[in-house]
């Protein structure tokens, strides 16, 4: 395959389509004949282009598959403060330990790292069956259940000290409470509690950004775990306190709670620590021109933080 000459540290839009060299790169990986039939963007994500593909091979095989493309060229967004490890080859490697998971998640294809034939480094992967979850309020206990449950078979895998070890995203260089904050001294309090030593916990593979979204559903099963580029060796409270944390915003506190007592149910017993729960939201900050916390949403994170504070 001939390379594709591309401009260095070439930036693209979240969304923005994969070009002809892609698309060509695609269908010479599913071998001769092979044409891709449909594109499609998918929602989410803020340092991938994500879409669905549908391949149509040369005996008339249809893949369904996903390709992933980081959005700029360069090894990392800068607002990542660990930067140089947010790459495809950490991808990659996730997906190798992903492939003995009880749970389905995405299978690697093929693979560009160095953005050498596509537009920009890229992935493809296979598409799991299902779409993001649509919960009722009496779905749930048992939606809850199955995210929990998720959870066990990822950090029972083999290989987690070949994973990039887990490190916060705010390194704590700068102590500052939200632009739009209510109540400044939970924030500084927060951040008095960051300062501690972490609690001393075994090291797991961790998926490291769990939360509902980069979870798929099927008439109320969840069907697959998708978005591994921030896996990583580390505490599994980590995992805990990032899907408390977006269940908080999403429907209160309460349910963050109630996700707790699921795991503590399918592990067997599990002892958290609130100090992952604080360290989880100033992940949030400090917040700059790339990345501003939601005005709306800083009442309801204060009381989420409020609730947590009372348990340190």
């Amino acid at each position: 395959m001939d390379q594709v000459t591309r401009t260095p540290a070439l930036c693209l839009p979240t969304g923005a389509p994969p070009g002809h060299a892609t698309l060509r790169w695609v269908e010479e990986c599913l071998g001769k004949g092979a044409e891709v039939r449909m594109v499609r963007p998918l929602a989410g994500g803020t340092a991938h282009a994500n879409h669905a593909l549908l391949v149509e091979s040369r005996s008339g095989s249809a893949h369904r598959l996903v390709l992933r493309r980081w959005t700029s060229s360069e090894p990392v967004p800068a607002r990542r403060p660990h930067g140089t490890e947010f790459s495809p080859e950490r991808e990659i490697a996730a997906l190798a330990l992903l492939a003995a998971c009880e749970i389905p998640t995405p299978a690697l294809v093929a693979a560009d790292p160095a953005g050498a034939y596509c537009d920009v480094p890229a992935l493809l992967i296979t598409r799991l069956a299902g779409h993001p979850p649509r919960p009722s309020p009496d779905d749930l206990p048992e939606y809850l259940i199955q995210l929990a449950a998720a959870l066990l078979s990822v950090h029972t895998l083999n290989g987690a000290s070949t994973m990039p070890p887990y490190v916060p995203h705010n390194r704590l260089d700068e102590r500052c409470p939200p632009k739009h904050a209510h109540r400044p001294e939970l924030w500084e309090r927060a951040y008095e509690i960051a300062a501690r030593p972490a609690p001393e916990a075994p090291v797991r593979f961790i998926h490291r950004d769990y939360h509902a979204d980069n979870t798929l559903w099927s008439y109320g099963k969840l069907t697959g775990v998708v978005d591994w580029s921030d896996a990583s060796s580390g505490p599994i409270a980590v995992d805990i306190a990032h899907m408390r944390r977006g269940l908080a915003l999403r429907y209160g506190p309460a349910i963050a709670d109630r996700f707790l007592s699921a795991f503590d149910q399918v592990s067997g017993g599990y002892p958290h620590d609130p100090y992952w729960d604080v360290r989880s939201l100033l992940d949030l900050l400090p917040e700059d021109h790339t990345r501003v916390m939601d005005e709306a949403h800083v009442p309801l994170y204060e009381d989420y933080l409020s609730k947590l504070l009372a348990d340190c």
